[in-house]
């Protein structure tokens, strides 16, 4: 016998659930027309029948939704409470000597990626810079902050120069360093945005190796590293450096986004447990260009995947056009990526911004804007899925030559073998292929419920009741399966 409360809250969801249930039926009784363009069939090393990656992708997500409508009738994720962690633990890691060691360690690893891209060798897969900066740095600090928390912070190299400067200036001076300009609020994490836009150029279009040419030459690497060292370090005398780190700086605010996912944080000096996710709440806030980070970061993952399938033959085209028209091929080839990039983070942009309207019928007087601000939180998961999915057996594999040759001779030079490693190789029976397609499929899948999870409790402590609450969440299931559906078509295309 169902009870008088859950009928009540049968009664208020039904609608919403049969809306879903509709959507989801047009979409898998559909297939030739939704997905024409997707077939997945020419893919034969996957492990399950084609079709189940996509099928079985929305019908978990559907399922999702309606358990949330159904069993979840209070926010628990906003405003939640954190509690200390052991005393002892917080001395141990948050001591001076430690935070000093950290940014010793920074600085130093920044340093070699500069010289081994100046002075070491040309080839890319064996100098120390392409790979450390693309892959241990780009991609796994990504891991250790979902898992512990903003560690980059203590490592950060331009904070921990920025601090050293500062404080030597101020022991120097009597006073400390001051900061000539305040730093706008209307900018926000706008800068950190652009630099992100910066950093995917620099590996997606810049270093992209497509018809025999280009690739990201380690010297490239260096100079990048420089410029945007001189750039911080500018704007942090300028603002102050803790100011710049917390709003402006790229590599502080990506991985800080994805830290608020972590169960671990730093407050007041003290190291706290906090209910995993429940911080991405509080990321956003009223600060702008938060919602922008979070785009580009799923749109960046997103071309870089089409680039290597769907949108293949769309760049060569593009390419031999601007070559046929006089180009130098290489510039042909930036410049064609350059334009597919663009509309790649146009499109991921579209499709949020059109769940983010159809919210609207549920509360008229909220601005398409504030509620994109609402909910952008909620696609931190989906960012972190894709990058997952894209680059999982890409850092299996090459995480094994950052800590085994690359380490143990950083420059490529002949007779270089500092730590007895340097004659070691790359297994690449480490995982099977049939692993690599289920962390892909489980990744997309797990990502967009825990996205479904942080909308849904959003919605609830906006709009207080479960009936309003699943209206509003009807479109961001339709953004769920736009984006579930897009990232499984584009790993199921890649090298196709």
């Amino acid at each position: 016998m169902i009870g008088g409360r859950s009928q009540r809250v049968l009664r208020s969801t039904l609608p919403a659930a049969v809306a879903v249930l509709v959507t989801a039926a047009a979409e898998l009784l559909l297939p030739a027309s939704a997905f024409a363009h997707a077939s997945l069939i020419e893919r034969e090393d996957l492990p399950l029948p084609e079709e189940l990656f996509i099928y079985g992708a929305l019908v978990v997500v559907v399922v999702s939704f309606v358990g949330l409508l159904l069993g979840w009738q209070r926010p628990h994720f906003e405003n939640a409470p954190s509690r200390p962690a052991a005393t002892w633990l917080s001395a141990a890691l948050l001591n001076p000597a430690v935070g000093t060691a950290c940014g010793l360690i920074g600085v130093a690893l920044t340093a070699l990626v500069v010289y081994a891209g100046l002075e070491g060798t040309a080839a890319p897969d064996r100098n120390f810079a392409v790979t450390f900066v693309t892959v241990t740095f780009g991609l796994g600090m990504i891991v250790v902050s979902v898992f512990l928390g903003d560690v980059f912070r203590a490592f950060n190299p331009w904070r921990a120069v920025g601090r050293f400067v500062s404080a030597a200036f101020t022991r120097l001076a009597g006073q400390r360093a001051p900061t000539p300009l305040a730093y706008p609020e209307w900018l926000g994490r706008w800068p950190a945005v652009v630099g992100l836009v910066g950093f995917l150029f620099l590996e997606l279009v810049w270093g992209q190796t497509g018809f025999g040419l280009v690739g990201l030459e380690p010297r490239a690497v260096a100079i990048a590293t420089l410029v945007y060292s001189a750039f911080t370090f500018t704007a942090m005398a300028l603002f102050g450096v803790e100011r710049w780190t917390d709003r402006g700086e790229t590599f502080s605010q990506y991985f800080g986004m994805f830290a608020s996912l972590s169960p671990l944080a730093v407050e007041d000096g003290a190291l706290r447990l906090r209910r995993p996710l429940s911080a991405a709440t509080k990321w956003v806030g009223t600060t702008a260009g938060s919602l922008a980070l979070v785009l580009v970061s799923i749109g960046g993952t997103t071309f870089d995947g089409a680039q290597e399938g769907v949108l293949k033959s769309a760049i060569r085209s593009l390419f031999q056009r601007l070559q046929d028209g006089g180009l130098d091929p290489v510039a042909a080839l930036r410049i064609a990526n350059s334009v597919y990039l663009v509309l790649s983070l146009l499109v991921v942009a579209a499709i949020f911004w059109a769940g983010i309207q159809g919210m609207r019928i549920v509360e008229r007087d909220r601005s398409a804007r504030q509620l994109g601000r609402d909910f952008a939180h909620a696609f931190i998961p989906i960012a972190l899925a894709y990058l997952v999915a894209h680059y999982f057996s890409y850092v299996v594999y090459l995480e094994q030559a950052q800590f085994s040759f690359l380490l143990s001779n950083p420059l490529g030079a002949p007779g270089t073998d500092i730590f007895g490693t340097a004659d070691s190789g790359i297994d690449y029976g480490v995982v099977g292929g049939g692993l690599i397609q289920w962390v892909q499929f489980f990744s997309i899948v797990i990502g967009h419920v825990i996205a479904l999870a942080l909308g849904h409790d959003r919605a609830l402590a906006i709009w207080g009741n479960t009936r309003d609450a699943a209206w509003s969440q009807l479109w961001m299931l339709v953004m769920m399966m736009f984006f579930s559906v897009l990232g499984l078509y584009l790993l199921s295309q890649a090298n196709a």
